[in-house]
Order: C-alpha cells, then sequence, then structure tokens
C-alpha cells in the first residue's frame, strides 16, 4: 500500500515538472519570437531612416538646381517602387513564416501531451490493476 502510493507520488511529481517543462518551453519560444521582431523591427527603423535621408538628398538636390535627366528620375522612380514593393512583400511573409511556425509548434505540442496524456492514463490502469490485486489478495 506505502510503495502504491510513493508510486502515485511520484506520478505527481513527473506530471507537475512535464508541465514546468512545458511552460518554460513555451516562455523560450516567445523570447525567441520577441527576439526576430526586435531584430525585424531594427532592419524597418534602418530602412526607414535611409528612406530619410534619400529624401533629404532629393530635396537638397532640388534646392540646389541639379535636375537628373528624365530617363535616370523614371529609372530611380522604379527603383523606389520596387523597393517598397519588396519590403511589403518581406514583412507580409515575415508574418506569414511566424504565423505557421506557432500554428505548427502548437501542433507538435498539442500531439506530445496527447501522447503524455495516454502513457500516464496507462501506468494508472497498471496501478489500478495491481491494486485491486493487492486488495483482492488481501480479503482471501
Amino acid at each position: 500500500m506505502v510503495a502504491i502510493e510513493q508510486n502515485v507520488f511520484y506520478i505527481v511529481i513527473a506530471a507537475i515538472i512535464v508541465v514546468g517543462l512545458i511552460v518554460a518551453l513555451m516562455q523560450w519560444r516567445r523570447v525567441r519570437e520577441a527576439q526576430t521582431n526586435v531584430e525585424f523591427l531594427t532592419k524597418q527603423a534602418e530602412l526607414k531612416k535611409i528612406e530619410l535621408v534619400e529624401r533629404d538628398l532629393e530635396s537638397k538636390r532640388m534646392m540646389s538646381d541639379i535636375v537628373l535627366p528624365k530617363d535616370q528620375q523614371e529609372k530611380l522612380t522604379n527603383i523606389r517602387e520596387t523597393t517598397s514593393d519588396l519590403m511589403h512583400k518581406a514583412g507580409y511573409l515575415h508574418s506569414e513564416i511566424n504565423e505557421r511556425v506557432n500554428r505548427l509548434e502548437a501542433k507538435t505540442e498539442y500531439a506530445k501531451l496527447q501522447k503524455l496524456l495516454l502513457d500516464i492514463e496507462k501506468k494508472e490502469e497498471e496501478l489500478e490493476k495491481k491494486t485491486s490485486k493487492v486488495k483482492g489478495g488481501k480479503t482471501k
């Protein structure tokens, strides 16, 4: 009877440890995501700074009466539009990747928890069988 209580105690301790590990892994994942988001925002800020510098240079060019030929102005406009489109696509793809990674991690965690639950249920059944045998043996 004491051994069975000890086994139950160990199972409870193991379950608490597993839950603690799962919580720790989830927090670690959130920290990692936050770090990637910070890096992405830093890069966006740098690009904004570059854009502001370009605008400042462009306004200075206009003030100093330096005019680019029409074909070069068109090329510059095309480059800026392409760069803007690429930045929007990169932001969209980054958010899509994060969303898919989150879904995949949630699915794998769910599968792990289901397996763990099945293992615990099997151990509970084994313990119940053992306890019923022990009780059955004492009553006879």
